[in-house]
């Protein structure tokens, strides 16, 4: 394992916390690890870590209960409550398969996903049952239902399949990736590596969907394998609105919320965040330089990184944010990486199993020996830190059969203060393809002038960009938005 990880944390705290490769493992250690410790609030009432393992055990029960086979998958669909957090380390701690299906899917989409993934019941919030009323062989349970009495963990292999993920990067029909126990638990474990103390020192919130592996590896299971307290968060609006009240210590966000929160400061003040925030661990998206600068002056410690869903999340962290801010930082332990032809390749005991029932996409992703394809293309600076510049299918060929990556075009539009979002892609002029760029402003940074000032600004930093560039590189056509992009779940810009 890399010091750089080692030294994050103190020894004797490094050394109390195991990397412990299935669910059922993990949820019996952790019970007993931080019996006492507060687990899960919703500012009403708290629980324990004894009482979380209880409830979990009894929601194992009322899973034997059902009848169904080991190995069934079982889907979620609910808000991030104290209810689908309890569900999940059942599910999987019960030698089942969980998927948490996202609280906006609609109805159709919701039959459609029982079928493509072979769900066999669904444990659904009371508002989201009209959703599941034309189900078909598939048992349909409240999100509450719990026994009086527990069950134990079912002793399974590391290497059976313990979720499926919905993964569809920026652009493509989302796929179901297969994080079996051993894939899984070496994410959440990653999820350890933080500056400084981290055994219940923290309180974090459930901001991010738990449909979402960053929320639940990052955010959740990360929480709960340092013994910290986690706030549900089944409104995320209000829930922000609170965060006075909650006083959170570390928040796992991706950047389009880290815009949001510095917003909020700059209207009401750095008290907004509730006075005690020592850290922000963003990622899912593009990290621009500006927010790690903003939060820095606000004297919070802000951390990045970057991960697939197929790698368990955490595939690298930078903990150096403010000395390379354009870094996705070193790789986390359990991991080999190397590049090809400028690629990044991935192989490690968080790699995902395969996409669910789809051959021909699981063949173009993994090497017959192991290797992942991420579609990333990076370097690796003299101190091993990674850098993307770019996705292979992204790239734009030009009229000289030169492929340039838009996302190293984008870099410098991320540098500026004023810029929000950017998106380099082929574009047309007089008849011809060019580079295009579009261009959302970061409105609050222009206090109010002219929509002509806005566009004006716009376009001389495209001009000045422009003049780092050879004549092939450069933007010959520039739209500035005045509404937002299309974002994927993540809140990525999504490529269409």
């Amino acid at each position: 394992m890399s010091n750089y990880f080692y030294d994050m944390i103190p020894r004797e705290e490094l050394e109390r916390m195991p990397y412990l490769p299935t669910v059922g493992e993990f949820v019996t250690w952790m019970e007993k690890e931080y019996a006492d410790k507060p687990a899960i609030s919703d500012l009403a009432h708290t629980i324990t870590y004894q009482e979380l393992g209880e409830r979990v055990a009894r929601r194992r029960a009322f899973l034997e209960a059902t009848g169904l086979p080991k190995g069934s998958h079982i889907a979620i669909f609910d808000r991030n409550s104290q209810d689908a957090i309890e569900l999940f380390l059942a599910v999987t701690s019960a030698g089942y398969v969980a998927m948490n299906f996202p609280a906006s899917l609609p109805e159709m989409a919701v039959i459609g996903s029982c079928r493509k993934f072979d769900i066999a019941a669904i444990f659904v919030r009371d508002e989201f049952a009209p959703l599941c009323a034309k189900l078909e062989g598939v048992k349909v349970f409240p999100a509450s239902s719990i026994a009086e009495t527990g069950a134990p963990v079912t002793v399974v292999d590391k290497e059976q399949p313990a979720a499926i993920f919905f993964t569809g990067g920026t652009t493509g029909t989302p796929k179901g990736a297969v994080l079996s126990h051993r894939a899984l638990m070496r994410g959440s474990y990653n999820a350890i590596f933080k500056p400084g103390k981290v055994i219940g020192v923290h309180r974090y919130i459930s901001l991010l969907p738990l449909s979402h592996v960053f929320g639940l590896i990052a955010g959740t299971m990360g929480c709960f394998y340092t013994g910290n307290l986690i706030y549900t968060c089944e409104d995320m609006k209000a829930t922000i609105g609170k965060l006075p009240v909650i006083k959170p210590t570390i928040l796992v966000i991706v950047p389009g919320i880290c815009d949001i929160l510095a917003g909020l400061c700059k209207l009401y003040g750095p008290q907004f965040l509730g006075g005690s925030l020592r850290m922000i661990i963003s990622g899912a998206a593009n990290v621009p330089p500006r927010l790690v600068d903003i939060f820095t002056k606000l004297g919070v410690e802000f951390c990045f990184g970057y991960g697939l869903t197929e790698t368990a999340n955490l595939t690298s962290a930078n903990a150096n944010a403010v000395e390379k801010p354009t870094s996705i930082g070193k790789v986390y332990p359990g991991q080999e990486v190397k590049i090809v032809d400028g690629e990044l390749w991935i192989k490690g005991d968080n790699l995902f199993s395969g996409y669910y029932k789809d051959p021909e996409k699981t063949a173009e992703a993994l090497t017959e020996d192991g290797w992942l394809r991420t579609g990333d293309l990076v370097h690796i600076d003299e101190e091993g830190f990674l850098y993307i510049t770019g996705r292979i299918k992204n790239l734009i060929i030009l009229s000289n059969g030169e492929n340039v990556s838009p996302e190293s075009l984008e870099e410098p539009f991320y540098a500026d203060p004023c810029v929000k979002d950017a998106m380099v892609k082929e574009g047309e002029l007089n008849g011809h393809p060019c580079i295009a760029v579009e261009i959302l402003p970061l409105m609050p940074a222009f206090d109010g002038k002219p929509w002509e000032e806005v566009v004006a600004y716009m376009e001389n930093l495209v001009k000045k960009i422009n003049a780092t560039l050879p004549t092939t590189h450069q933007i010959m056509k520039t739209t500035v938005r005045t509404e937002d992009f299309k974002r994927t779940g993540s809140m990525k810009v999504a490529r269409i």
